[in-house]
């Protein structure tokens, strides 16, 4: 038995909604296939976007979509992706998979998707092989309301008025393959660059984001921070909003990552031993931070993170195809409820990624699409966002198998805008169900509902069983003080309690 305690009275702060926004690159398929089909495609779409997966992601309320990579951002040219589709450049996507780009999927089909969908939007420049009036002149055709070459050309394209750009990120992966930077050349440049990131419009401004740290590298942020502060001035509160971070859990190694969905019970501990690392990051990444920035103003924005695991057999290497199982489905909600924990400092995340690549929570075959665990998932976490933390600790012990133990349970609560209190909890443990106590302060419990989502740590959907995994609702029980329930091993539970 799990002593659970909540004080609903207790709030810490706020869970963004852009904590749980998405990434999508041109990577593989999915851009081309998974959301964008063309306007004269035989499967069901408006203006290009497929309308199944569009409906499936609106469901999990997609709150920000980034694009268009990634380490394709870095060689991408954004006018080569405007105008009449049968003028547009062709390219060899030569980060990924060696084909053909046609850029018939540039910036007015993504601000279509966007709209689409109802979500914000975050676009991340080219610094690695772009030059500063390019990235200035994207922003100018993208945001700006009024006479000029660019918002000229953007009417001539079709679309007179400007879009809202929400986020903006200046480079990406500039360590590795957005240039091979030092973190003080790299900051230098972000100061140049973030300067022509124009904010044309004061009331819908651009939150600018500088390229943070791979992983553990403390050395990228101590480099990063003190540049972008050099003499201690107070100037970075002024150009940048938030700092990237991002953080693949690998079990194997990078050559040999390990299989998606057949693998050992000491690796699926292990894998979930690595995706707690992220607890350990965003602490020690935070620590420097709150030396320059006590005040947590700059937003941690942990914008490539999940599962990365060998391709499926037989499909191309560059375009990181893998399935999706329950294991997937344990590391999201693990990963969340961290995130949620630490939303003092995390301001957004993204999910690698969207669609057909690494840890998606949608998988299409030509005109079939399945929703995976982890998008069941986000769908059970979606009513934390914008919703205040409130205080909660759980009793727990550790599970696993040789050197891969981790704590049995997972969980965060919240406080939503209706006044109903979110609980998400998981179960890591592949043997032991976990009954659990809870008792709540600060709020008169007097309605409660719950859905579970379990199954065997290999349980996968595929295009033959696309409702093999799935969530269904479950029983709790409302006590004189709280709630009692059972967490059933390899499993996440979502309660909803009204007062």
């Amino acid at each position: 038995m799990s002593k659970y305690y909540i004080n609903a009275a207790g709030r810490k702060s706020r869970i963004n909604k852009e904590i749980y926004g998405h990434f999508s690159e041109h990577l593989g398929r999915c851009i081309y296939e998974g959301l964008y089909v063309g306007e004269d495609s035989e499967i069901p779409n408006v203006n290009g976007m497929r309308t199944d997966v569009v409906e499936a992601l609106k469901e999990i309320k997609v709150p920000v979509l980034r694009w268009p990579g990634g380490c394709f951002a870095d060689e991408y040219h954004w006018k080569d992706g405007i105008g009449p589709k049968e003028t547009r450049k062709k390219m060899i996507n030569t980060h990924w998979g060696g084909v053909v780009e046609d850029n018939s999927f540039g910036t007015h089909e993504f601000m279509e998707l966007c709209r689409q969908l109802g979500c914000e939007t975050y676009v991340n420049g080219n610094v690695g092989s772009g030059t500063v009036q390019e990235m200035s002149e994207w922003v100018e055709y993208m945001t700006f309301e009024g006479v000029s070459p660019m918002a000229d050309l953007r009417a001539k394209n079709g679309h007179p008025e400007p879009w809202k750009v929400d986020f903006f990120g200046v480079g990406n992966e500039n360590w590795g393959c957005g240039g091979n930077m030092t973190p003080e050349y790299y900051g230098n440049l972000y100061r140049r660059y973030q300067t022509y990131v124009r904010q044309y419009n004061a009331d819908q401004p651009i939150t600018r984001i500088a390229c943070g740290p791979n992983s553990g590298d403390t050395e990228w942020t101590k480099g990063l921070l003190k540049t972008l502060f050099r003499n201690s001035e107070p100037q970075w509160h002024g150009f940048a909003d938030g700092m990237s971070l991002h953080y693949y859990t690998i079990p194997g190694s990078w050559n040999h990552k390990g299989s998606a969905t057949e693998f050992t019970t000491e690796e699926y501990y292990l894998t979930l031993t690595k995706a707690l690392d992220m607890e350990n990051l965003i602490n020690r990444h935070g620590a420097i931070m709150d030396q320059y920035d006590p005040e947590k103003k700059i937003g941690m924005i942990v914008d490539e993170w999940g599962n990365w695991f060998d391709v499926e057999p037989g499909t191309n290497p560059g375009f990181l195809y893998q399935q999706n199982t329950m294991r997937d489905a344990l590391v999201a909600a693990l990963t969340l409820n961290i995130f949620n924990k630490h939303s003092d400092r995390v301001k957004m995340a993204c999910i690698a990624q969207m669609v057909n690549v690494l840890q998606s929570v949608i998988l299409t075959d030509g005109p079939r699409m399945i929703k995976t665990p982890t998008w069941h998932v986000f769908n059970m976490f979606k009513d934390h966002q914008d919703a205040d933390l409130v205080e909660s600790s759980i009793e727990t012990g550790l599970v696993g198998e040789g050197d891969y133990k981790v704590p049995n349970l997972t969980e965060s609560a919240s406080v939503d805008a209706e006044g109903r209190l979110q609980i998400t909890i998981g179960n890591l443990s592949l043997t032991e169900d976990c009954p659990v106590e809870t008792s709540i302060v600060g709020f008169a419990g007097k309605k409660a509902c719950a859905c579970i989502l379990r199954g065997a740590m290999d349980a996968k959907n595929t295009f033959e069983e696309p409702d093999a995994v799935q969530s269904e609702e479950y029983k709790v029980e409302l006590t004189d003080g709280g709630l009692s329930f059972t967490v059933p091993a390899c499993s996440i539970v979502k309660i909803t309690v009204e007062e």
